[in-house]
């Protein structure tokens, strides 16, 4: 079910996505969508595009067209919320939310199923406040101590936006065996920040493996990476994959290509320790710091 709070500017894309494959499958031209509702080509390029939002009528008009004027309550109502509704980051400026990040802030906090694989430091999602300042600070010595601190509560702002909500996804994540002994912060602080994912590991919709060091060379080796599923409701949607540079982040969208992540993630979760095994594989680490 597509929740409540879910973020305007994925309801935009929702609606914008639905109808293009619903355009598509329906075997309609942009320029059959566009005499449907007496606009242009580039009015259909726009609302395709999550630009701008179809009107009430437009909507309704194009469902007819598509053959499925059955779904136009969910999209009527999927529009009313994307023009009343607010993203839960627009109190944080550009410096902190950088434009590319935006989405993805959308996504991870509208999807139902979060998995992940992290091969140099904890998950963001589950970082402790000391963890997640001493990686801002040492990933750009740039920054003052403002703009830490800034970053800092963006990530906090995160955590408690997509795990603390009733309606929370179900998230699993692989973590390195390395990213779980790099001392961000010393050995203080990362062993607080252990003591964390197990208490986190607790809760019912999440869980966590190690992919241990003698795993040897995996499907994993070209970097960390996100999958977002998202809710069944919106049926074309194929989920989502999210991977960073310094930069820019980068989203794969169309079907194949999420369809590679989600195999190399199948494959990384198999060749992980079990599940259950994660509690006592991080305590033993915590008794080497």
């Amino acid at each position: 079910m597509v929740a409540s709070s879910t973020s305007p500017t994925v309801l935009k894309r929702w609606v914008a996505f639905e109808l293009r494959k619903l355009r598509e499958d329906a075997g309609v031209s942009r320029d059959e969508a566009a005499k449907a509702i007496k606009g242009s080509v580039q009015n259909i390029g726009h609302i395709e595009t999550a630009r701008s939002l179809p009107k009430p009528l437009e909507l309704e008009r194009l469902l007819e067209l598509y053959g499925v004027p059955e779904r136009s309550e969910f999209f009527l109502e999927l529009r009313t919320r994307a023009k009343k509704g607010r993203d839960w980051w627009i109190g944080f400026d550009e410096s902190t939310v950088p434009e590319y990040f935006k989405l993805f802030l959308g996504l991870e906090s509208s999807a139902v199923k979060i998995e992940s694989w992290d091969a140099i430091v904890v998950p963001g999602l589950f970082q402790t406040p000391d963890y997640a300042r001493a990686i801002i600070r040492d990933g750009d010595p740039s920054l003052s101590n403002t703009e830490v601190a800034r970053r800092v509560e963006l990530r906090i702002a995160r955590q408690e936006e997509v795990l603390d909500q009733e309606d929370a996804p179900q998230v699993w994540a692989v973590i390195s065996e390395a990213a779980l002994r790099l001392q961000v912060g010393g050995p203080g602080v990362l062993k607080a920040q252990l003591a964390h994912l197990v208490e986190r590991r607790e809760d019912p919709n999440i869980e966590m493996q190690v992919l241990p060091a003698s795993a040897g060379a995996h499907t994993g080796t070209e970097g960390p990476f996100t999958v977002l599923t998202f809710p069944s409701e919106v049926a074309h949607d194929p989920g989502c994959v999210y991977t960073e540079t310094r930069v820019k982040g980068i989203y794969y969208e169309e079907p194949a290509q999420v369809s590679v992540y989600r195999d190399v993630l199948t494959r990384l979760q198999v060749r992980a320790d079990k599940p259950e095994d994660f509690p006592g594989w991080v305590r033993k680490t915590m008794k080497d710091l």
